[in-house]
Parts: C-alpha cells; sequence; structure tokens
C-alpha cells in the first residue's frame, strides 16, 4: 500500500469525501498530518466521515463544508467562502462524481447529470480556487478520471446527451473530460511558468457507493455493467484510493502524471498510460473553452 508521505502544514480540500475513494482518501491525508476539509454533499454523511476519522485518528484535523458539484451556486459558495479564509490550498483532490445511471437526469444548471458533476463541476471549482492554490508553494491538483477513459469520445456536438443517452458513454465521456482537464490544466501551469502541478489518476475497479448507488438511480442498470460486476476483479475503498494518493502526493510525480493500479484493475498505484484520446492538446483545448462558455468561470487574467 502507498505509504503518504508528511503532510504536515497542508490544507487539502477532498470531494466526495464522506465515503468511498474520498473518504479512504481524506483518511490518509488527516493521518499524514494535513488539514483536510470534507468538502460533502450532504453535510450529515460529511460529518460521520469526519467523527470516524477522528475515532480512529483523534489528533486528525477535519472541517466539513457543503459542496453540491451538481450545482454551479454551490461550486461558488464554497470556494468563495475557502478565498474569504485567505488560507493558500496546498491539494484539491478532485474525487466526487456520479456513475452511469440508467436513465438520463439533469444537474441543478440543466447539464447532463454525469456531465455535470462529474466534469463542469470540478472544473469549476478548480477554476475558482486557482488564486488559492497558486499561493501555496508546491500546490498540486489530482483529479479522479476512470478506466473507462480510454472507450470515452467528447461529443462536441451533443455534450450534454440530450440525444440519445446511453448511461456508459455518458460516463466515459465525463471521465474523459476529467483527464483532458487535467492534461490543460498542466500545460496551463507550464505556459504561465505557475507551481502547480496537475495529475491524474485511476481508481481500477472499486467497490464504492458510487459503483453502488449510481447504476440504479431510476432503472435497472446496465446489462453490462450487471455482467463485469460479477466477473471483474476488485478491490475495496481503500484500494481504490490509492492511485488519487499517489496523484496528490507523490515527491516524484510528474506533470500531467496518471497513475492507476498496477494490473488494471486492482494492485498498488502506479503510473498508467495516458488513454491516446486524452493526449490530443487540442481537443483539451477546446474542451476547456467550451466550459468556460458553460460555467461562466475562467482562468483569472491577473493570474
Amino acid at each position: 500500500m502507498y505509504q503518504v508521505p508528511d503532510q504536515r502544514g497542508k490544507l487539502a480540500v477532498v470531494t466526495g469525501a464522506n465515503s468511498g475513494t474520498g473518504k479512504a482518501a481524506a483518511t490518509a491525508l488527516a493521518t499524514a498530518g494535513a488539514t483536510v476539509i470534507l468538502a460533502v454533499r450532504t453535510l450529515a454523511k460529511g460529518e460521520q466521515a469526519q467523527r470516524d476519522i477522528l475515532t480512529a485518528h483523534p489528533g486528525a484535523r477535519t472541517e466539513v463544508r457543503h459542496l453540491d458539484l451538481a450545482d454551479l451556486d454551490s461550486v461558488r459558495t464554497f470556494a468563495d467562502g475557502l478565498i474569504a479564509d485567505g488560507r493558500p490550498l496546498d491539494l484539491l483532490l478532485n474525487n466526487a462524481g456520479v456513475m452511469m445511471p440508467p436513465v438520463r437526469h439533469e444537474t441543478e444548471d440543466g447539464f447532463e447529470l454525469q456531465f455535470g458533476s462529474n466534469f463542469l463541476g470540478p472544473f469549476a471549482l478548480t477554476v475558482r480556487l486557482l488564486p488559492l492554490l497558486l499561493n501555496a508553494p508546491a500546490p498540486r491538483v489530482a483529479t479522479m478520471s476512470s478506466g473507462q477513459a480510454a472507450r470515452g469520445n467528447i461529443n462536441f456536438d451533443d455534450l450534454n446527451a440530450t440525444s440519445g443517452y446511453k448511461a456508459i458513454p455518458a460516463y466515459a465521456q465525463s471521465k474523459l473530460a476529467d483527464l483532458l482537464m487535467s492534461q490543460h490544466l498542466a500545460d496551463l501551469a507550464m505556459r504561465n511558468g505557475w507551481p502547480l502541478l496537475s495529475v491524474g489518476a485511476h481508481p481500477g475497479s472499486a467497490r464504492t457507493n458510487i459503483a453502488a448507488s449510481g447504476p440504479t438511480m431510476g432503472g435497472r442498470p446496465p446489462l453490462l455493467l450487471q455482467i463485469l460486476g460479477r466477473i471483474v476483479p476488485s478491490q475495496d475503498a481503500t484500494g481504490g484510493a490509492q492511485p488519487l494518493l499517489r496523484a496528490a502526493t507523490d515527491p516524484e510525480a510528474k506533470q500531467a502524471a496518471y497513475y492507476g493500479p498496477r494490473w488494471s484493475m486492482v494492485g498498488p498505484p502506479v503510473v498508467a498510460k495516458l488513454p491516446r484520446t486524452a493526449a490530443d492538446k487540442q481537443v483539451a483545448a477546446r474542451l476547456w473553452a467550451e466550459a468556460e462558455k458553460l460555467t461562466g468561470v475562467s482562468v483569472p487574467a491577473s493570474l
């Protein structure tokens, strides 16, 4: 298992920290000495996760704050609260998401739920928090993607799947979008001379709430997903969090790196092969521009 190095003195934000890989990552960071903000949609669940962390690690420094990535107003309010605090942000772990609801749902802003929650919300959050990140000495953004990203395509003609929604392709697109965001942020950091590292990860096959709950939102899980769930090797949430933790804290991490389990679905975190579609800089730049239009959030000119 990956050992998180000393994180004392650092401030970290982990989205979706009330359960699954987010809770596991928040626990590991807090145990290593970081002050961790558990950014959660349901405060009661976040507070329970905080109690669990403190029971196991009484000296941990944690805080629970509300964040709903399916609501851009919530993203703005969360970011504004951190900016008002004024403390530099060392680590942002974009972990939260939704996986393969069998019928199409929409966010508060009218986006297809997976594209909105998995990509547009994290995009808006990351860009809004850039001023705080760039005030830290060695900031890092670690973004959780999925092995499904390799099967995804960005449908610029219908990003929100308004025509012919299919759960698996929509999920794959949202997770490819996460990787493209991570890669483009790395390019921006290099072009602008920012000290920020942008690193991606995928959990392999992890037994978490996102894998269990999303496919039952409003219908039966896709047949392919039901079959794969029975035959594909999997690991628990702690194992699934390892690539994200390495992306967030590995001292040897390179700009635009990508981590995943050694044996694709399970295993210790190693450098993974970036899908060819995620390495297309023109697509990444176009998607970033589209995200700016859709969210109304862009990189401040002063940075």
